[in-house]
């Protein structure tokens, strides 16, 4: 399979047209999931590479496109962004984001023999961040999870800003 030239790139298609010609008050929706998962309690940062995971994952294409666009935008290095499929063994990541990124593995990651977020994994998560940290940690992870359906279904066309990357 050839890597698309630009133009092919622009004649990519949407599966599904923008939903919010149909779901106004998805914009709402979203921009509320947002404000809650950037209030401060965790670095920005942190959400971005948490639900670059997530697209990771479940192999979205399109948020794995658009959390790489945001982690650059915000400055971070090739080798970070690129360690996050790597994370348990790669250097680029502090303590706090480890545990953070083994939460949304294990929110993720079917695991038949156990609990997917074991007591342990809790106690670890718990000695990085506060109340309101796990709680935004929680809903950045959420987010993601709502709009992991609309981008494997609805195939929203990757690399296009929000609103302008559907195609009918």
């Amino acid at each position: 399979m050839s890597t698309p030239t630009p133009a092919e790139q622009d004649n990519l298609q949407s599966r599904l047209p923008d939903p919010t010609q149909f779901f106004p008050e998805l914009a709402t929706i979203a921009g509320v999931m947002s404000k809650a998962t950037r209030n401060g309690a965790i670095p920005h940062t942190t959400v971005s590479l948490v639900q670059l995971r997530a697209g990771q994952i479940v192999g979205s294409t399109y948020h794995t496109v658009r959390q790489t666009g945001l982690l650059r935008k915000a400055g971070e290095t090739e080798e970070r962004i690129t360690a996050v499929a790597s994370w348990q063994d790669a250097p680029y990541f502090t303590d706090a984001e480890r545990v953070a990124l083994e939460l949304v593995e294990a929110v993720l990651t079917p695991n038949p023999s156990e609990e997917r977020v074991p007591d342990e994994l809790y106690a670890r998560a718990s000695a990085h961040y506060d109340d309101k940290a796990l709680w935004t940690l929680t809903f950045a992870i959420s987010q993601i999870c709502f709009f992991i359906p609309v981008a494997l279904i609805g195939k929203p066309i990757p690399g296009k800003a929000p609103g302008k990357n559907y195609s009918r």
